[in-house]
């Protein structure tokens, strides 16, 4: 089986609920979607964070869990992280590389498949990510959409080295469209079963409290009064 690592991208985000605290916010989000990932079978996990966000994994991550920092909050950015530069001793050289931000063995992420999901999905279902990986076997990107009535993706998956024609995406921006154009067929690209993120005040409403997980953030939204 290929090796293969799902990255929970922590941007910045721009809208929080009123009366809740937008770092707590953060911060909820984040730690639900962590520790998601982190039930998964078969993947490594990982996060990936700008120098400024270092805290923010620091503070939700598991023991062991890799944190990448990128120089952008891009899959883009996050893919050039997972296949940087190696010493001759088979060090990497990626910054920010390891649990601690040390370096690590570049045998620990010659990964061949990864898959980036945004780090505002805290009720996202481990199959809802699998299914974002399964069209690798044949495929060399796929995206799953965002619900909702914003643009962006819920996450994009490639094999890695990604291929050169893939454009620059934004997780917030990016439509599967846009993706496809850019392809050399369109059969390059998978577009995967799609899930909502908390980016606006709708967004509440496609909670849904029968869902286990999402535990950090249920507690804020009830702590604030806002029903799921």
């Amino acid at each position: 089986m290929a090796r293969r690592v799902v990255v929970a991208l922590l941007a910045p985000i721009a809208w929080a609920p009123p009366g809740v605290d937008p770092v707590r916010w953060r911060s909820a989000l984040a730690e639900d979607v962590v520790d998601l990932l982190a039930m998964l079978n078969e993947v490594d996990t990982a996060v990936a964070v700008t120098p400024a966000d270092r805290w923010l994994a620091d503070a939700v991550i598991w023991p062991g869990t890799r944190v990448y920092e990128v120089p952008e909050p891009s899959p883009n950015a996050v893919f050039a992280a997972l296949t940087g530069a190696h010493g001759p001793d088979g060090t990497d050289l990626s910054p920010g590389a390891g649990p601690a931000g040390e370096p690590t063995p570049a045998t620990d992420d010659r990964y061949e498949q990864v898959a980036v999901v945004a780090g505002d999905a805290p009720d996202l279902p481990g199959l809802t990510v699998g299914k974002l990986l399964r069209p690798l076997t044949s495929r060399p990107v796929a995206v799953a959409p965002a619900e909702g009535g914003l643009p962006g993706l819920l996450g994009v998956a490639a094999r890695l080295p990604v291929p050169s024609w893939l454009p620059p995406l934004d997780l917030d921006a990016t439509v599967p469209a846009a993706v496809r154009a850019a392809a050399p067929r369109p059969g390059d690209l998978a577009v995967t079963p799609s899930w909502h993120r908390l980016r606006g005040p709708a967004d509440l409403a496609r909670l849904d409290p029968a869902l286990s997980g999402w535990e950090h953030t249920r507690s804020l939204l009830s702590g604030a009064g806002h029903s799921g």
